[in-house]
């Protein structure tokens, strides 16, 4: 019911009932609620959280006046898909928004954003200045009151007593501080601590010291940021709640499930008027509660009063409405831009369980932005002439189906504990509760990219709808499909060629899978893959043209390949992804269409021919 019916319906009272009725005042004594993001930078580039490599003096004193939660994670390691969960406070896989700048459209109607509702709630709603929801069918500024670059502290737009909710966000620790020369520099180079997976190189050094400054420069936002809330007498009305965006930059963390790409800061501070919203007895404390970046818009909500959608998918976990603290955090990979990737981490408060569903593709490819940080190509030339060791090499090699790790005794995720028998009963009550929550999300991402995205177009529906039709996406019998393909058991031969003849293309996609991860011993299925060369699916046709690669079917699977590079598909970032992933067996195909086509020398297919020295001209 709106305020002016409200109004009227006080003011009818009042003539008939006469004194001493009056009209509620909207209730004023509702926090304020300040959110200053930063972006790109985990615990190891604060300073209250143990950092070395720079100070935070200005966040390092918030959580002195406030509460530093020591357990909180992102649920996607890189921007537009955080914002995507953020704004609607659903999980992206659930709502088909999790590939880098997809716009993806979602049913509007149906999902709220989070600044709708506190709008709704009598709320003033700014934002200064970050959005990148990565969804289609709305713009990005539709649900604020003010959201203006000329306006960085959008509560003094407000009406007089209104109570505010304002994020303000700062871009000074963003990924491009990283990029480019690294000049008059405030940290020493030389003092900076590597995290274990990168070799310690003169570039990387001084990439990091490059970031440490960006870093100091975000803490000097904060400060600033702080310093008017304070300059305009409202510091002790406005609970102030500051994390990171996700993890970052140097390479590694950005993008990437490990800890140094969801592991982030949290601090809250909650004046005195409020102290029965404290998570903890006292300001100064940490708080161990588990937080995924999904629980903070339904906590807003919350804190604000306001309606809270059932669309939500987090946990409140702050103020009266508090509710039970969830015993697990899930987190979710797939396309980086140009990049294709698909993988899932679930862990508690120590252990990291991961599945890695593009195993053949190597954590560490080459993309376009990241290597604008000198840090990325220093490493990948260092690891391109043989002077890497086990852990520093890793990041660019072939994956391992699963990995497992203790990210107290591991931090850096370098010691896969998979295979260690201590840890069997743990890993499989985290697959357990991995495959739970991606039945309970309807995860989309179990069919490739482009087949999700045709599928939904071709019955008019979202990918959210259409994640909900169990016609149209039987995701048991998908999690079933990529578990038996990831196994690499030569036992499943059988079951992987039956699964080529399956109607529903995503199954004979992850069969194919199964039969390129088996390598050589996918022989005896070389007729069954050739058949699977005429498939309707473009995203089968050309994993079964690698494998038949791999078992020594030469000729014929670069045939197949060279007739979907030269024809084009609708699916040529997959395929040039795939390229690159066959390092030495594509290069002939690769180097033979570049010369072809000059003007390709820039797109990935051009980092392999740099890679390999080609020649590329006629």
């Amino acid at each position: 019911m709106t305020d002016t019916r409200h109004l009227l319906i006080w003011t009818l009272l009042a003539v008939l009932l006469g004194p001493p009725v009056a009209a509620p005042a909207i209730a004023d004594d509702r926090p304020n609620i300040l959110w200053l993001t930063s972006e790109d930078n985990s615990i190891s580039w604060v300073s209250c959280y143990g950092a070395t490599n720079c100070r935070t003096p200005a966040i390092d004193q918030l959580a002195t006046e406030g509460f530093r939660y020591t357990h909180c994670f992102d649920n996607a390691a890189v921007c537009a898909p955080t914002r995507s969960t953020w704004i609607t406070g659903m999980y992206a896989i659930s709502n088909g928004t999790q590939p880098m700048r997809s716009r993806n459209q979602i049913p509007h109607e149906k999902i709220p954003y989070y600044p709708d509702l506190l709008r709704k709630a009598g709320y003033h709603t700014s934002n200064s200045i970050k959005t990148d929801y990565n969804i289609g069918g709305r713009p990005d500024n539709d649900c604020w009151d003010v959201m203006d670059r000329t306006i960085r502290f959008g509560w003094r737009a407000r009406q007089p007593g209104q109570p505010f909710f304002a994020v303000v966000n700062t871009g000074s620790s963003h990924e491009s501080s990283a990029h480019g020369e690294a000049k008059n520099l405030s940290n020493d180079p030389a003092k900076m601590q590597l995290a274990s997976y990168h070799p310690d190189l003169p570039a990387i050094r001084r990439s990091y010291a490059q970031y440490a400054d960006a870093v100091e420069r975000m803490d000097n936002d904060v400060r600033a940021t702080l310093e008017a809330l304070k300059a305009d007498g409202l510091y002790d009305d406005t609970i102030v709640i500051y994390n990171s965006d996700h993890g970052g930059v140097m390479p590694r963390s950005k993008r990437f499930l490990y800890s140094s790409g969801v592991h982030c800061p949290l601090v809250v501070r909650i004046p005195e008027k409020y102290k029965h919203l404290w998570p903890a007895e006292k300001p100064g404390t940490t708080v161990d509660r588990l937080v995924s970046f999904v629980d903070m818009p339904k906590t807003w909500l919350s804190l604000a009063g306001a309606q809270i959608p059932d669309t939500m998918q987090g946990m409140i976990f702050l103020g009266k409405g508090i509710e039970p603290e969830p015993q697990y955090h899930l987190s979710f990979r797939e396309r980086a831009d140009e990049r294709c990737d698909s993988v899932r981490m679930i862990r508690d408060k120590r252990y990291a369980y991961y599945k890695n569903y593009l195993p053949y593709a190597p954590a560490g490819q080459y993309l376009a932005y990241l290597w604008k940080i000198p840090a990325a190509p220093a490493w990948e030339q260092h690891h391109r002439k043989g002077k890497t060791d086990a852990v520093t090499g890793r990041f660019f090699e072939p994956r391992v189906s699963e990995e497992f790790y203790d990210t107290v005794a591991d931090f850096d995720n370098v010691h896969n504990l998979i295979d260690a028998p201590e840890h069997q009963a743990k890993i499989a009550e985290l697959r357990q509760a991995m495959r739970r929550m991606q039945l309970e999300l309807y995860d989309s991402g179990l069919i490739p990219e482009s087949m999700r995205v045709r599928r939904a177009a071709e019955h008019g529906l979202t990918i959210y709808e259409m994640v909900r039709d169990p016609q149209l996406h039987p995701l048991e019998s998908y999690l079933d499909a990529a578990d038996l393909a990831l196994a690499r058991d030569p036992k499943n031969l059988a079951a992987l060629v039956e699964g080529l003849a399956d109607s529903d293309a995503c199954l004979r996609y992850w069969s194919v899978v199964g039969l390129l991860l088996l390598d050589k011993n996918a022989a005896p299925a070389a007729e069954s893959l050739k058949s699977a060369l005429d498939d309707q699916a473009d995203e089968v046709k050309m994993l079964a043209a690698w494998a038949l690669v791999k078992i020594g079917h030469r000729e014929q699977g670069l045939a197949a390949l060279r007739d979907m590079l030269f024809r084009g598909t609708p699916n040529d970032r997959e395929l040039h992804n795939l390229l690159d992933w066959m390092d030495d067996d594509a290069v002939p195909l690769v180097r033979e269409y570049l010369r072809a086509h000059p003007d390709k020398a820039k797109d990935i297919l051009g980092k392999i021919a740099q890679d390999y020295g080609m020649q590329i001209q006629p």
